[in-house]
């Protein structure tokens, strides 16, 4: 068998490699294939095509999107609809029409309805309008469960996608204008602890994240590939009493880099959605005894890396 990773040079994509790499197993059984946008624009149906027919998968894991910050989807939600749209469209295509058994998508918890009741789960996703602030990426990362579900009652095709909460780790972006929380506050701290500065954080840090580590992630989509065979998407993230704050997020990081200088919390910049905690029941039924990384450790670990990799890392 044969998977083909798509986006496999980002965050997550890499994670899966590392764990591909060091699991002798998972090398033996199957062919990896790890393509990146210099493989092809998957936008483009053409190049999208190629892509499947050069290589026939058996399964796909496509993990490729257009992935902003809070910022970057505010100021540019059609380029990320149209464009998130073209790469899903076309990967679900030519998946069907190269035969490949499963396709596992990759989500995001910013999909579910901004007026929700909390835990949500993966029956709410429909339910309602996402947050203003990231629209075009909501909208079109819930297309694909609406085209999962199109190929099993049209083609009877098993396709299934994963929702995380939010990701972080080794290869993330850590560009401040348009990357993630984490790794945002992981530069931000960098610099202001090299310049001797003050670290200003945007928005007050009351808002609440689940956050899960990329290599755990990488080992639960790698689970979902071979073991998950229901059409409806999955969550997979730490318990909801693993939830944090910004705050606490800060803490951790300017602990992790042992930054000694004053925090200041710029209440003009937006805060974005205050909570969207997931609930993981559905995950721990079917797997009930997968021991996820102590949060404290693996930003530790994932600020190491960074400061290791700072002149290479994406920023």
């Amino acid at each position: 068998m044969k998977i083909l990773v798509t986006g496999s040079f980002g965050m997550v994509g890499h994670a899966i490699q590392m764990v591909v790499e060091n699991d002798e197993k998972l090398k033996a059984k199957y062919e990896w294939v790890f393509i990146s946008s210099k493989d092809g624009d998957l936008k483009d149906p053409v190049q999208a095509k190629a892509i499947f027919d050069k290589h026939k998968p058996s399964h796909v894991i496509h993990l490729a999107a257009r992935v902003g910050g809070l910022f970057s989807n505010l100021r540019y939600n059609l380029d990320f609809f149209r464009e998130n749209m073209a790469i899903n469209d076309n990967v679900l295509n030519f998946s069907f029409q190269n035969n490949v058994q499963k396709v596992v998508s990759c989500l995001s918890t910013c999909i579910f309805p901004d007026k929700t009741s909390y835990p949500i789960d993966e029956t709410m996703i429909h339910n309602g309008p996402p947050h203003v602030s990231n629209f075009g990426y909501a909208y079109a990362k819930r297309m694909i469960d609406v085209l999962n579900q199109g190929y099993k009652v049209q083609h009877g095709k098993n396709y299934t996608s994963i929702i995380p909460t939010n990701v972080f780790g080794p290869h993330d972006n850590f560009d401040i204008q348009n990357g993630h929380v984490i790794p945002g506050l992981m530069h931000k701290t960098y610099l202001a602890k090299k310049n001797g500065e003050p670290l200003t954080v945007w928005g007050s840090g009351e808002p609440l994240r689940q956050f899960i580590y990329s290599l755990d992630l990488a080992k639960l989509i790698i689970w979902v590939t071979f073991n998950y065979e229901q059409t409806e998407p999955i969550i997979l993230s730490v318990s909801p009493k693993d939830e944090i704050s910004i705050k606490d997020a800060v803490n951790m990081v300017t602990k992790s880099m042992d930054f000694q200088n004053k925090i200041i919390f710029d209440t003009s910049k937006s805060d974005g959605q205050y909570k969207k905690t997931a609930s993981n029941l559905k995950l721990m039924k079917l797997l009930p005894d997968f021991q996820f990384t102590p949060i404290d450790k693996a930003i530790k670990d994932t600020c190491d890396w960074f400061v290791q990799n700072y002149e290479t890392a994406r920023k």
